[in-house]
């Protein structure tokens, strides 16, 4: 694990450390090509500088954010925001469903949406996958 993520996990609370903690190593094992680093002030996966996958510690839970989690046709994953990102919310890491987490995984390095080139677009996104 990236030691800026780590020290990221370590910052949480022992509940949200652990559900942090196997978010991290979940997407290092199944995106094992993907760059992590701290992007925004949270742990964020990039596949060719493209935005993939990330969480960040809200209010009450962990969020676990796709940028291009909308197209995964996926229902446990609820709509965020006005582009094609999609969330999971987490309280306690027996909330995980590892089997949906995996697939989600490969789901985010086959689908994608060009967030890198968002601005230069003019906030038009277009699909690489």
């Amino acid at each position: 694990m990236n030691q800026d993520t780590k020290d990221y996990n370590n910052q949480q609370t022992e509940t949200d450390k652990t559900i942090c903690d196997l978010l991290a190593n979940s997407i290092n094992l199944h995106l094992p090509e993907a760059e992590n680093k701290i992007w925004h002030r949270h742990p964020v996966w990039f596949l060719e500088g493209n935005p993939i996958v990330g969480y960040s510690k809200l209010k009450n839970c962990i969020r676990l954010l796709f940028w291009s989690g909308q197209s995964f046709d996926e229902l446990t994953l609820q709509n965020e925001g006005t582009f094609k990102a999609a969330e999971a919310r987490y309280t306690d890491v027996a909330q995980i469903n590892v089997d949906d987490l995996k697939r989600w995984l490969e789901k985010a390095r086959d689908i994608q949406w060009d967030y890198k080139n968002l601005i230069k677009r003019k906030g038009k996104l277009e699909r690489l996958k």
